[in-house]
């Protein structure tokens, strides 16, 4: 299974920056692993690093938009039929909904850092009919640092590329316990603002 992906990876950011956005936009290989081996390429000179993030922010933001288009035109009913076939499961589909209906539309932001959510969090957008021009904004604000953490890694780390969820799991946990905790001061500010 590990080879059958490693070939695929190669094969998908072997066509170059086209090929970044590509792995991103269908996201059958995790986006840090399509990011950190476009890494790897630049230390190898195949790539530039700015051509790979502008990729990378692209490939990110589309299937996001795709997402959000599924949430907005087919609703709840048609995501639980097809979801799957999206690699979206139930679970991810409630739990996102939830955080959508408790934080609001900032939370397009925060749950880009956040397992489990970060995939499912346009649906709700889109089914909640958020607007179009904010939640690009909100998307786009959130990937181009996913993508320059995960590329600038994958440079750093060269042929242990593959180590990536290793060395990446302390920056992706404390971006993910600052999102939580920012979420939870402007929770905390809206609840005040609101009795006062």
């Amino acid at each position: 299974m590990k080879e059958m992906v490693l070939s695929l990876l190669e094969w998908i950011v072997g066509l170059g920056h086209l090929g970044i956005a590509l792995g991103l936009m269908v996201e059958v290989i995790p986006s840090e692993l399509v990011l950190s081996y476009a890494g790897y390429l630049i230390s190898q000179g195949h790539l530039s690093f700015a051509g790979s993030v502008i990729a990378g922010t692209i490939g990110g933001t589309i299937a996001q938009l795709f997402l959000y288009w599924m949430g907005y035109y087919g609703g709840r009913p048609f995501l639980e039929k097809y979801g799957r076939y999206i690699l979206i499961s139930q679970k991810q589909i409630d739990l996102s909904e939830s955080w959508f209906e408790k934080y609001g539309n900032g939370v397009i932001f925060f749950a880009r850092f956040i397992p489990v959510v970060r995939h499912a969090i346009s649906i709700p957008a889109g089914i909640a009919k958020m607007p179009f021009s904010k939640f690009t904004i909100y998307t786009l604000l959130a990937i181009i640092p996913w993508s320059i953490l995960f590329i600038y890694l994958g440079s750093q780390l060269g042929s242990n590329w593959e180590d990536i969820k290793t060395i990446a799991a302390p920056f992706t946990r404390g971006i993910a316990i600052g999102a939580i905790v920012i979420l939870f001061i402007v929770i905390v500010f809206k609840v005040r603002k609101g009795k006062k």
